[in-house]
C-alpha cells in the first residue's frame, strides 16, 4: 500500500492510501508520457475516511493508447472511452479525459455529476485537484451538481437517482437548486436503462442507514412516481386497528427494520404493495383480503420490469406470497410439516426474519412475536429429524417404482399417487420406507 499526503482539509492533514495495483497503473501511464489521476468516489471516500473498493483513474491517454500500454494485462471495454483492467482480482477503470478538451483535467471534472465526485488526486504533486469546491461541500454535507444541474442531468438522467442514493448513503442533504432541477426533470428518468435504475435502487435498499430516508427523498423529488409508481398508491392510505401506520409508512418501517440484505429489503418493499387495490371497508374497518397473493403478482411484475434476475424475482415473490404465516400453537406436527413443505425449508429463516420485522412495523403490540419464536423452535426440532418428509423427493420411492409396482406407463396418474403417498407420510413419517410404501401401493392402488 502506497500513501500520498493530501492538501490540508478543514484544518487537518489527510492522506490517501493507494493500493499497489492502483499505483502500478498510475506509474505505467505516467511512464508512457501521459497525465493520470485518481478521481471520483475513491477521493471522496478517502477524505471522509470511508472504506471503498472502486478505483477510477482519469488520463490524457486515448482508449487505444491505454490498451497498448496495458496490452499484457487482462482488460475489457464496456464504454468506448473506458478500459477496465483486471489486476490480481481487482478492477481498475481507466478513462480518457471527458469533455471538449480531452487533454485537460479540468474539462474532465467539469463534466462529472456532483462536486464531491469532481475531485482528482495527483500522485505527482500529491494534492487534491478540486476546482468546483467538492471539499467544501463534503464539509457542508451537501450533494450539489457540478455547474448547471440541467446540463448534468441531461447528460445522464440516472444521475437523478444517484443524487438520492449518495444522500442516503452519506447522510447528506441535497443542494436547494440541484433539488429543484431534479423535481422538474424527474420524468426524464424514464429514458434511463431499467438495469441502471435497478442498480441505483439496490444501493439505496441495502444502505446501512435507513433506506426509507432514500425512498421518502425519491418521493419528494418526484422520482418514485417514475421508478416504482405502485408504491405511491399506499401513500396516506390508512389501515385498520392492527396497524398504527398508513400502508406506505408501514412498508417503510418494515424495510428499515429488516437487516440490510437485498432479498429481505425487496420483500419488505413489496410485501403489501397490493393493499390499496384490494382494500375494502367492513364493519370492523378496512380489510385487505388476499393482499399477499395480489402483492406477489405485483412484485413479480415490478421486479421483471426492473430487470432483476429470475432467481431474485422468484425468491421475493415466494416470500411475499407466504408472508402471512398465521402460526398457532395448536398446529400439529403434520400441519407444521405441510407448511414447511409449501414454504421450502431453505426459505424459513428469511421468512421468519421478515415476518418479525413486519409485525414490529405494525406498531400496535408484539404479541405474535412470541409465536414466531415458538414456530422457529418447532421448525428446528423437526428439521433435525432424519424422518422429515417435506416433498415428493423425500419419499423412499419415486415415480419409477410406482410405475413398476402398478404396471402403468408415465402419466399424470403417477404424480397423483405420489401426492397421496406424500400426504400419508406427512401424517405418519414412520411409513416412509421402501417396503412399507410398496406394500401400500399394492394394497391401496393396485387394481
Amino acid at each position: 500500500m502506497t500513501s500520498f499526503s493530501l492538501m490540508p482539509v478543514h484544518g487537518r492533514s489527510q492522506e490517501i492510501r493507494v493500493p499497489e495495483f492502483v499505483a502500478f497503473v498510475l506509474e505505467r501511464l505516467q511512464n508512457g508520457g501521459h497525465q493520470a489521476f485518481i478521481v471520483g468516489g475513491a477521493v471522496r471516500d478517502s477524505i471522509l475516511g470511508r472504506p471503498h473498493d472502486d478505483w477510477d483513474i482519469t488520463t490524457s491517454a486515448s482508449p487505444s493508447q491505454i490498451e497498448q500500454i496495458f496490452s499484457d494485462i487482462p482488460r475489457y471495454k464496456v464504454k468506448h472511452e473506458t478500459v477496465t483492467l483486471l489486476i490480481r482480482d481487482h478492477k481498475v477503470e481507466v478513462t480518457t479525459f471527458r469533455g471538449p478538451n480531452s487533454k485537460a483535467l479540468r474539462s474532465d471534472l467539469s463534466r462529472r455529476d456532483f462536486t464531491i465526485n469532481a475531485m482528482a488526486f495527483s500522485p505527482v504533486e500529491k494534492v487534491i485537484v478540486d476546482p468546483f469546491g467538492g471539499q467544501v461541500d463534503l464539509g457542508r454535507k451537501v450533494i450539489k451538481a457540478v455547474g448547471d444541474p440541467v446540463e448534468r442531468f441531461k447528460e445522464d438522467p440516472i444521475r437523478l437517482l444517484r443524487a438520492v442514493r449518495l444522500a442516503t448513503e452519506l447522510g447528506f442533504s441535497l443542494d436547494h437548486h440541484t433539488f429543484s432541477v431534479m423535481r422538474a426533470m424527474a420524468r426524464s428518468l424514464a429514458d434511463a436503462a431499467k438495469e441502471r435504475i435497478r442498480d441505483e435502487l439496490i444501493k439505496i435498499l441495502i444502505t446501512r442507514n435507513k433506506p426509507s430516508s432514500g425512498f421518502y427523498l425519491l418521493h419528494r423529488a418526484n422520482l418514485l412516481a417514475v421508478a416504482i409508481p405502485e408504491l405511491l398508491e399506499g401513500y396516506l392510505k390508512r389501515q385498520n386497528r392492527y396497524h398504527q401506520y398508513t400502508i406506505f409508512k408501514h412498508i417503510m418501517v418494515t424495510m428499515d427494520t429488516v437487516p440490510p440484505i437485498l432479498l429481505l429489503r425487496l420483500t419488505a418493499l413489496l410485501h403489501d404493495i397490493a393493499k390499496p387495490r384490494v382494500r375494502t371497508k367492513g364493519r370492523a374497518g378496512w380489510r385487505f383480503i388476499g393482499h399477499e397473493k395480489a402483492s406477489a403478482e405485483m412484485a413479480q411484475n415490478i421486479l421483471i420490469r426492473l430487470k432483476f434476475s429470475s432467481e431474485i424475482t422468484e425468491k421475493v415473490t415466494h416470500l411475499v406470497k407466504h408472508h402471512m404465516i398465521g402460526y398457532r400453537s395448536e398446529w400439529s406436527d403434520s400441519a407444521l410439516r405441510r407448511w414447511i413443505g409449501r414454504i421450502g425449508i431453505e426459505n424459513l429463516d428469511m421468512l421468519i426474519e421478515f415476518r418479525k420485522a413486519d409485525l414490529i412495523a405494525h406498531g400496535t403490540g408484539h404479541e405474535e412475536l412470541g409465536l414466531l419464536q415458538e414456530l422457529k423452535e418447532r421448525v428446528y426440532k423437526l428439521s433435525v429429524r432424519e424422518d422429515l418428509v417435506l416433498n415428493r423427493s423425500d419419499l423412499a420411492i419415486d415415480g419409477n417404482t410406482v410405475m413398476k409396482v402398478l404396471g402403468i406407463q408415465s402419466s399424470p396418474k403417477v404424480g397423483e399417487v405420489l401426492n397421496e403417498l406424500l400426504d400419508l407420510v406427512t401424517e405418519h413419517p414412520e411409513l416412509n420406507t421402501t417396503d412399507k410404501l410398496v406394500d401400500i401401493l399394492e394394497k391401496r392402488f393396485k387394481s
